[in-house]
């Protein structure tokens, strides 16, 4: 609701007249800010419905190295307004898996790697196969996340810093996301993290999940 608060409050003040005029465009920024975070949270939310119901979905073969490279390449302006750099390394990493829900797994986790990050930052993802699995790991040297938070950032709305969260546009359900789309294809995720210095998490998926 809390956007949908914040969009009719800004059209109420204009409404009725009393926004200065040379206010206006700064106000209409901030419905359309809001209105991109409400969607956001839409799509979000439908995503895991679709993931709760356990729907079955087709999969197909998919690189990890290649699903990275896209992610980074959609969120390569993001990143440059941040001055933050990206870099995909490592191996192809074919796992048998849903595509859509693979990339939003890449792409959740990039997205916070840039978001919970200083400027002048990095993020690497990189790609490792082993025996009879896949593991991709994406880490960053931002903010880091303090252990009484570790365990509970895969649930759903919990943010660790609200207010840089409202900053970034955060739904608070992206890595709920990761989690459940993890466990769709029988994976496993690793959180490693240290306040001030960094995070790397790491998902480990089975090569021929079906």
């Amino acid at each position: 609701k809390t956007p949908l608060q914040s969009i009719i409050g800004s059209a109420e003040l204009m409404e009725h007249g009393i926004v200065k005029e040379n206010d206006i465009p700064r106000f209409i920024g901030h419905i359309r800010r809001e209105a991109s975070r409400l969607v956001s949270l839409i799509d979000d939310i439908i995503r895991l419905s679709q993931l709760d119901e356990g729907a079955e979905m087709p999969s197909e073969d998919v690189s990890l190295r290649v699903l990275s490279e896209e992610v980074c390449e959609t969120l390569s302006d993001v990143a440059k307004l941040k001055d933050i750099s990206l870099e995909v390394s490592g191996d192809d990493g074919v796992i048998n898996g849903v595509r859509r829900l693979v990339y939003e797994v890449i792409y959740n986790l990039c997205d916070n790697a840039i978001k919970y990050n200083n400027p002048g930052g990095y993020v690497k993802v990189s790609i490792a196969e082993l025996s009879d699995s896949v593991q991709i790991s994406v880490s960053d040297n931002g903010i880091g996340i303090a252990p009484e938070h570790q365990e509970k950032i895969f649930e759903r709305f919990y943010r660790v810093d609200k207010s840089h969260s409202k900053q970034s546009g955060g739904t608070g359900l992206g890595l709920s996301i990761v989690k459940h789309a993890v466990q769709y294809h029988h994976g496993k995720v690793m959180l490693e993290s240290e306040p001030g210095q960094g995070t790397t998490i790491s998902v480990l998926f089975d090569r021929g999940h079906n």
